[in-house]
C-alpha cells in the first residue's frame, strides 16, 4: 500500500502564491509518476500537473506558466508551486502516485479570493 499526505493549502488573494507538498510512504516502486489534480465545487476532477521519476513535467494548459511541479525522489515528495493564483484555481487539490495502480491523497483546500 501507498499513503499520500498533502499539505500547504489555504486561503490566498488573487495574484498570490502557495506551495503544496505531498509526501508518499509505503510500498513505492522506484519508477513512478506523481502529480496533482483538482476538483472545484460542482465540477469533475481535472488534471493539473504531473512529473516522472526522471523529472519530466507536464501541465494542464490552464496552469502553464503559473504552476511548477517538482519532486524529491529521496524524500518521495512532490511539490506544486502555484504563482499568480486566480479565483478559478479555487478547488480541492489531490496528490496522486501512479505505480502498479493509482493512489490518491486526501486532498487539500486551496481558496483564492478576488
Amino acid at each position: 500500500q501507498v499513503q499520500l499526505v498533502e499539505s500547504g493549502g489555504g486561503l490566498v488573494q488573487a495574484g498570490g502564491s502557495l506551495r503544496l507538498s505531498c509526501a508518499a510512504s509505503g510500498s513505492i516502486r522506484s519508477v513512478n509518476r506523481m502529480g496533482w489534480s483538482r476538483q472545484a465545487p460542482g465540477k469533475e476532477r481535472e488534471f493539473v500537473a504531473g512529473i516522472t521519476t526522471g523529472g519530466s513535467p507536464n501541465y494542464a494548459d490552464s496552469v502553464k506558466g503559473r504552476f511548477t511541479i517538482s519532486r524529491d525522489n529521496d524524500k518521495n515528495t512532490v511539490y506544486l508551486q502555484m504563482n499568480s493564483l486566480k479565483p478559478e484555481d479555487t478547488a480541492v487539490y489531490y496528490c496522486n502516485l501512479v505505480g502498479l495502480r493509482i493512489y490518491w491523497g486526501q486532498g487539500t483546500q486551496v481558496t483564492v479570493s478576488s
